[in-house]
C-alpha cells in the first residue's frame, strides 16, 4: 500500500499520473518547512492564489509567502498561473493535486527532514480538527449530524491493518472529487476526511 499525503490533503485514493507527485529526498526538503506544506495544500484546495491572499489565510506577512513560493517553484511543486495577474500581481497554482511517498524510504534517506515534513502534516491535521470543533456550535444541524469526530481501537496484525486501509481507500475512491478547485455543486461543501491508523504502545 502506498503511503500518503500532503497537508490540507488532497491526495487521490488512487494516484493519477501527472496529477500526483511522488516525494523523493530532494522534494521533501522543500516541504519540510510547515508553511510550505500548508501553502501547497491551500493552492490545491482553493485554486490559484497570490502571495498576498496566501499571507492573509496564513496570518503572516507577504514577504514570507513570497519567499516560500519561490522555494516551492524551484522544486517544481508550484507554478506561476500566467493566465491571471500581471508583473506586480503574480498568481500561483499547485503543480499537482496529490502527493504520495514512502515513509520508510524517506526516513532512511533524510530522517530529520522526513520527520519535519511528517510533523507539519500532523500539525495541519490537528488544526483542521480544532477548526471543526470551533465551528461546530454554529454549523447547520445536518452537517453537524453528518460529521464525525471519533477513534476506534483494534487488535490487528500489520497485514490486517493494510487490508483494512485498502478497503477504506476503495470507499474514498468512490466519492472522490477530481478537481477540488472546481465550483461547488449546489448544497455541497468542501469536506475533509482525515485518516490516521498506527500501532500504539501496549501497556499491560
Amino acid at each position: 500500500m502506498s503511503d500518503e499525503t500532503t497537508p490540507a490533503s488532497a491526495t487521490p485514493a488512487t494516484p493519477e499520473p501527472g496529477r500526483t507527485v511522488r516525494l523523493d529526498r530532494h522534494l521533501v526538503r522543500a516541504l519540510a518547512h510547515p508553511m510550505r506544506n500548508r501553502i501547497v495544500g491551500l493552492l490545491r484546495v482553493y485554486g490559484p492564489q497570490t502571495a498576498t491572499t496566501l499571507a492573509g489565510r496564513l496570518g503572516v506577512n507577504t514577504g514570507a509567502t513570497s519567499y516560500h513560493l519561490r522555494q516551492l517553484a524551484d522544486a517544481g511543486l508550484v507554478v506561476e498561473d500566467d493566465t491571471r495577474g500581471n508583473a506586480r500581481d503574480r498568481w500561483w497554482r499547485s503543480a499537482h493535486q496529490g502527493t504520495e511517498f514512502n515513509k520508510a524510504e524517506l526516513l532512511e534517506q533524510e530522517p530529520e527532514l522526513a520527520l519535519g515534513f511528517l510533523h507539519g502534516v500532523g500539525q495541519t491535521y490537528a488544526e483542521n480538527m480544532f477548526g471543526y470543533i470551533d465551528a461546530m456550535q454554529t454549523m447547520p444541524e445536518d452537517w453537524r449530524d453528518a460529521s464525525v469526530l471519533s477513534d476506534y481501537f483494534f487488535h490487528l496484525r500489520a497485514d490486517q491493518l493494510d487490508a483494512m486501509m485498502h478497503e477504506v481507500m476503495a470507499v474514498l475512491e468512490k466519492y472522490k472529487t477530481p478537481d477540488l478547485t472546481a465550483p461547488l455543486p449546489e448544497g455541497a461543501e468542501q469536506v475533509t476526511v482525515q485518516i490516521q491508523a498506527f500501532p500504539r504502545e501496549t501497556r499491560q
